[in-house]
């Protein structure tokens, strides 16, 4: 189950906030696939959970949107992180306008999940 936080700067219209809220749980989801946790293209309440956050005068901030990804550890996930990552930094700028530049973490901490019914 990914958490994904998303912090977008002025520039960053609502038009595209809704475009990324909607794209975003299936492009995670399959960058994130794993044996253990595979992706059947049927997301059920609490598979992803995405937050948004507007980036304040006081920060530092560079790009127009950074996306983080946090899933927990496992070796095969670990083991091609990067092209996974690649994968969603790819899918994201090709949905925003040209001119945005877009930056994506895949956080893959050793964790645990567990989801009341």
């Amino acid at each position: 189950m990914p958490i994904i936080d998303v912090t977008c700067s002025p520039r960053v219209d609502e038009t595209s906030r809704r475009l990324l809220a909607d794209l975003l749980p299936d492009i995670v989801s399959r960058a994130v696939a794993c044996r253990d946790e595979p992706y059947d293209g049927h997301l059920q309440p609490g598979d992803v959970m995405i937050r948004f956050r507007d980036v304040r005068p006081d920060d530092r901030f560079d790009l127009d949107v950074v996306v983080e990804i946090h899933s927990k550890w496992t070796e095969d996930r670990a083991t091609d992180r990067q092209s996974r990552v690649d994968c969603v930094t790819d899918e994201v700028a090709r949905a925003l306008p040209a001119d945005h530049l877009v930056g994506v973490l895949l956080n893959l901490p050793v964790a645990a999940w567990a989801q009341s019914a």
